[in-house]
């Protein structure tokens, strides 16, 4: 394989048809268990790839380099191996910045909900902290903040970004909040 997508459940993904689209190459989805994405990391068969949930991490801890901003943020999205060395990057910060600032979301002095604690949350951490927010809560399935108190953040929460699948596609009609709240 040259080029793919490596990850758990990958049957919603649209980037073969994006990259097809846009670089005509072949680009292929690489659904895996996390020890063999650790053996696929270690025999460099690939040119380049991008990982998703729930690798980012695991994607940082197998690289021979990280450029600092992936460091920083503590995952990595983007792999490219050049000559039998992999180099990590990080470019869902910039994507994640660039839709919210589309989107006209600024984070500056408010109270920020981030759904979710893995690859993706170190990421949107990274960008509300960067962006000036007044205060960052994480909410996960455990931990002090949690899906069963969540609603004590309710009054005073001014975003919230969703960082785990829920309500991804196909499952679009799902969410972890009741935002009428």
């Amino acid at each position: 394989m040259r080029y793919g997508l490596i990850g758990e459940k990958l049957s919603h993904s649209f980037s073969p048809l994006i990259h097809k689209i846009l670089w005509d190459c072949d680009y292929s989805l690489c659904p895996m268990s996390r020890e063999a994405f650790v053996k696929f990391l270690k025999e460099r068969e690939f040119s380049g790839i991008n990982v998703t949930i729930p690798y980012k991490i695991t994607a940082l801890e197998n690289c021979d380099e990280v450029d600092e901003k992936a460091k920083r943020i503590g995952s990595v999205n983007t792999i490219v191996n050049i000559d039998g060395r992999l180099y990590g990057y990080n470019t869902d910060y910039d994507g994640f910045l660039f839709c919210a600032d589309r989107a006209g979301i600024s984070f500056k002095n408010k109270k920020v909900l981030i759904l979710g604690s893995g690859g993706t949350s170190l990421t949107a951490r990274t960008v509300v902290r960067d962006m000036g927010a007044r205060e960052t809560v994480i909410v996960s399935r455990n931990g002090e903040n949690n899906y069963g108190n969540i609603e004590r953040h309710y009054a005073d929460t001014e975003v919230i970004i969703n960082t785990t699948p829920v309500g991804m596609y196909p499952d679009t009609g799902k969410r972890l909040v009741d935002l009428s709240l």
